[in-house]
């Protein structure tokens, strides 16, 4: 089976890594400055008045030439009070509320219900997964807590030792035993061993499992009917659903691969929709989801990690354009699929996106483009 630090790492340019920041725009701010206690740095903002009312042409400019030879095919979807739009292209598109792989936007339902465990008392942020968990990690570990591992703090070893066909614990426990962790805290490390990890604490402390929880906390109470954590058995995809297709080695065909393992579980395995995931994106940013303390942590960077690339205590990612507007959101890659959705703070634009890249280039210049349509922004020469 492969290993799933190799599988993932054929998806690891500065988008696929997770790297949203440099994913969006080449003048990145990479964080809020250290030491700050608010979910908001002092330098955010959403558009000005003057920038109301969506590029409709743009938006559409930036599906123009789908299908190529790098993206089968793509959507966009834009909500919030600047106006609407949706746009597909290429075969491998269906239709605007076609089911796809999100990836690792995923990371955004285990991190919600994370902080709404918190809010219950049930955890703390500033729990160990020694003390919720204890032998997970082995002895002689530094104390590792929730909001490192929802942060990407947590120094934990990367999963090049996990395969595919491993329970979420077996993965843990196969990459805890490769290498070794470094201080927690010090430095932000993306990493999908932080959310398997988290998938488990879900599951330790309610008792239940992780597919249930997020359906009892989120998708029934927000009516995400498009939206599932599939079994990690079921590698189905239900129709209509866009075409994952990859390039075969030395062929030049495509391999379709829409059906394939789940394995990504709590940290990238669930598909959606485009409409579902603005309506989740939405409620969670509008404080629908989480009470008010929970609701600055979602948003809170942790104060002393090092790094370009920083998470929140809510998993989301801040990134800054050249022009002072800043989003907030999360990017998700399985082989076949690129997704991601984004949002100014104050809701007036929210952005779904979703593309189908065969791995023949990087689909970062696609991403550009639909970001710089979608923010109004301007974007790096490479998206030309």
């Amino acid at each position: 089976m492969a290993n799933l630090g190799e599988y993932k790492r054929r998806w690891r340019t500065a988008a696929a890594a997770g790297a949203v920041a440099a994913m969006l725009v080449a003048g990145t701010v990479p964080a809020m400055a250290a030491g700050s206690g608010h979910g908001v740095a002092r330098s955010d903002r959403g558009l000005g008045e003057g920038d109301r009312g969506l590029d409709k042409e743009a938006l559409r400019a930036a599906l123009v030439g789908l299908p190529d030879e790098n993206v089968t095919g793509g959507l966009i979807r834009m909500s919030g009070a600047d106006g609407r739009w949706t746009g597909t292209a290429g075969p491998s598109v269906p239709a605007a509320d076609a089911h796809f792989r999100i990836g690792s936007v995923t990371k955004i339902f285990t991190s919600t219900v994370l902080l709404q465990l918190a809010a219950e008392g049930r955890l703390a942020l500033d729990d160990t997964v020694q003390e919720l968990m204890p032998g997970l990690l082995p002895a002689g570990y530094f104390p590792v807590t929730v909001g490192q591992l929802l942060s990407h703090t947590s120094g934990l070893q990367i999963m090049t030792c996990a395969t595919e066909d491993m329970s979420p614990r077996e993965a843990v426990d196969a990459s805890l035993a490769c290498g070794e962790p470094t201080e927690p805290g010090r430095a932000t490390r993306y990493n999908g061993i932080n959310y398997f990890i988290a998938g488990l604490i879900i599951e330790q402390v309610t008792g239940h499992d992780y597919g249930s929880e997020v359906r009892a906390r989120i998708l029934a109470p927000l009516r995400l009917r498009d939206t599932y954590v599939p079994a990690l058995d079921d590698w189905s995809i239900p129709a209509p659903y866009t075409r994952g297709l990859v390039a075969v080695p030395g062929s030049g065909g495509l391999k379709d691969v829409s059906v394939q393992n789940p394995y990504g579980w709590a940290e990238g395995g669930m598909i959606s929709n485009a409409p579902d995931l603005a309506r989740f994106f939405t409620a969670l940013y509008r404080g629908r989801l989480l009470p008010p303390a929970q609701q600055k942590d979602l948003f809170r960077m942790p104060a002393a990690a090092s790094g370009d690339t920083q998470f929140s205590y809510g998993g989301l990612q801040r990134t800054e354009f050249p022009d002072g507007t800043v989003v907030w959101g999360k990017s998700g890659h399985v082989p076949g699929y690129t997704s991601g959705v984004f949002a100014t703070r104050d809701l007036c634009r929210v952005l779904v996106y979703a593309l189908n890249p065969t791995d023949r280039s990087p689909e970062l210049p696609y991403v550009l483009r639909i970001a710089g349509a979608a923010f109004d922004v301007p974007v790096p020469a490479t998206a030309g």
